[in-house]
């Protein structure tokens, strides 16, 4: 590719960064990772009610915890509504816009005459070709106006698109657009146009809801001269069940999915997925998605969101992650994990050994940070321990064998997993129990649970004296 590419992801700071957002925001990152180029981060702030600095700061922390680094600073779209309102005032001078004094009375009657004569609503072009002196005497009986695009109107007007295809747009079907407001303010469409020649930008890749607005923005591009950048409208991402995506399909922002304990790496391969496919390989690094990454590729239909896919996705990533560095992860996201302060408050050096030690146990039942948490907690419960109901019923029934095995482990003359493994394989040849119906109740007594890591990796991992009184606590009276 001779011309260096240059994406752009452009979210609005209304709210948090959504699911939908991150996905378009990846896949401009690896385009722009692919052919060696950058992607920029523009802020569309025009609206001045809603957006908010909270709402910025949620889409820059949920874009860097993706890992999908911007090149640059962020390009604020409201500081540049004077170079906007410029262009469309060149527009005008040029004859390729003009003011239009509709009122709003007028307006709302064309709309009605739409619906009442069932087709779509448009500016019927009233104030298009008036003359010099209509417009005075508008201007100056105080009527206020918009800037209004003069588009073609015959012909039609043809979006190439990298993942719809050609999409012809028949110009009739697209009216003179609004570029500057009553107020003298930019309009989004003639901000998004501006913007993007500006900052240079070779593609744009965003939603397919956005399609239309190609063929209106190209006639923007048209008027001012300027080559339009290579077009990719991707499809929406919809429920499992094929609806609109709602919070019950997962649509979040991106900060939920780090409370909800998924590792970033996992949550990109997952979405890269979502539309777009490399033959038949499901789990792709960051540097062979990159290599793998081109928008023909991505598909036509709606993308489905399925948590029960993520969830076995992201298990996998945490069985795959070396424990340190599952360790570093489960650490730096205790303050977004439910109950993550507890154990934020207890992490010291023997605690990290601790979970150090015990995390390929841990690692194997778990597949979200949430569960590795939850699995860890009978490292740093507080005795004596609660039991769940499953493990106080296993307690009763096997009771005799910890009161049997406690002189025996008292005897120990090293605390490893191997050698209480021996005392416990001792103890069951010589009574006759089973190893199971030992091994239940020791894991009980130890975590208040029936479920955990290897009984005798637990025991190790708790040490002599933690795991003697925990013991003691269940073999009492």
């Amino acid at each position: 590719m001779s011309e260096a590419v240059v994406t752009r992801f452009a979210p609005s700071p209304t709210g948090f960064l959504h699911i939908g957002g991150a996905r378009t925001a990846l896949f401009n990152w690896l385009y722009a990772r692919r052919f060696g180029g950058k992607m920029l981060l523009r802020i569309e702030d025009t609206d001045r009610e809603r957006s908010t600095e909270a709402a910025i700061t949620a889409i820059i922390d949920g874009l860097d915890w993706l890992g999908l680094k911007c090149d640059g600073e962020p390009i604020y779209q409201f500081a540049r509504a004077s170079r906007h309102a410029d262009v469309a005032h060149q527009m005008l001078s040029e004859g390729k816009a003009y003011k239009c004094f509709a009122t709003q009375q007028e307006l709302e009657q064309m709309r009605e005459q739409a619906r009442a004569e069932k087709r779509p609503p448009r500016y019927d072009g009233r104030w298009r070709d008036r003359s010099d002196a209509d417009v005075a005497a508008a201007a100056a009986s105080g009527l206020k106006y918009v800037l209004r695009l003069k588009a073609p109107q015959d012909g039609e007007t043809i979006v190439t698109d990298q993942v719809q295809g050609r999409v012809v747009f028949p110009n009739k079907d697209l009216d003179d657009i609004v570029l500057l407001r009553s107020d003298g303010t930019p309009t989004y469409m003639l901000a998004v146009v501006v913007d993007d020649h500006d900052m240079g930008v070779t593609h744009v890749v965003r939603g397919d809801d956005h399609l239309t607005n190609a063929a209106r923005q190209t006639h923007i591009y048209q008027a001012m001269g300027w080559s339009a950048p290579v077009m990719a409208h991707i499809p929406l991402i919809h429920g499992s069940d094929g609806a609109k995506l709602s919070k019950r399909h997962g649509a979040l922002g991106v900060d939920a999915y780090r409370a909800l304990g998924y590792l970033p790496a996992a949550l990109r391969n997952y979405l890269v997925r979502l539309g777009w496919s490399s033959g038949d390989k499901e789990f792709f690094t960051t540097q062979e998605m990159i290599e793998a990454f081109d928008l023909p590729q991505i598909g036509r239909s709606a993308a489905r969101f399925d948590f029960a896919k993520l969830e076995n996705l992201n298990g996998h990533y945490m069985r795959a992650t070396p424990d340190a560095d599952l360790l570093n992860a489960l650490i730096d996201t205790l303050p977004y994990l439910p109950g993550g302060e507890e154990l934020a408050n207890k992490l010291d050096a023997e605690m990290k050994r601790k979970l150090l030690a015990a995390m390929p146990g841990l690692k194997e039942r778990a597949k979200t940070l949430v569960e590795l948490l939850d699995g860890a907690r009978f490292l740093y419960a507080i005795r004596p321990l609660p039991l769940e109901p499953k493990a106080a019923e296993i307690l009763v029934q096997g009771r005799a064998h910890l009161m049997a095995l406690l002189p025996l482990f008292t005897q120990l003359t090293e605390w490893t997993a191997v050698a209480s493994e021996a005392a416990v394989r001792a103890y069951c040849e010589t009574s006759g129990a089973k190893l199971g119906s030992v091994a239940q109740p020791l894991r009980a007594a130890l975590t208040g649970r029936a479920t955990s890591p290897g009984i005798f990796d637990v025991l190790e991992t708790l040490g002599r004296e933690e795991s003697m009184a925990r013991l003691a606590d269940q073999t009492k009276g």
